[in-house]
């Protein structure tokens, strides 16, 4: 209920040209411990300090992919190897999300990050890989499918 309330008020605020949202695949289905958004466009570290001035918690859990980490370098992989977890790992922050959470504190959130983006440049972001993967992802099954039919 707190997670689909988040998705409503972040469409009613227009931004999902510089957040992309966590996807609802099925209700009852996710616990929702934590609510993750993707900011856009390198403002992310912004942003966090911009809800930091407001007193809104936010968090990153993830700040370096596990091939960035020091305890695997020893298997070699450049930071880039990994396109799709390097760009996550920067773009990624949890909102405040608990069973107490308010309606007006929610919309607090939602707010401040509207303001945010308000106040800061607009970015054109790039369509994010996972985004892109999953379209082609749709093209290789369907070939895939295309070539066993044929045997």
């Amino acid at each position: 209920k707190i997670a689909s309330r988040y998705a409503d008020l972040f469409r009613e605020a227009q931004l999902e040209d510089q957040i992309v949202l966590p996807e609802h695949v099925s209700p009852g289905r996710h616990v929702w411990n934590q609510y993750v958004i993707r900011v856009l466009g390198g403002r992310r570290d912004a942003l966090r300090s911009f809800l930091q001035q407001r007193k809104i918690g936010s968090e990153i859990y993830y700040p370096l992919g596990l091939h960035e980490q020091e305890c695997f370098a020893h298997l070699g992989y450049a930071p880039t190897d990994l396109p799709e977890t390097f760009a996550a790992s920067r773009e990624v922050m949890a909102l405040p999300i608990f069973p107490g959470l308010t309606i007006d504190e929610q919309s607090a959130v939602v707010d401040a990050i509207a303001d945010f983006f308000a106040q800061s440049p607009k970015a054109k972001p790039a369509k994010p890989m996972f985004l892109k993967r999953t379209e082609s992802r749709t093209s290789r099954t369907s070939a895939r499918d295309d070539d066993a039919a044929a045997v």
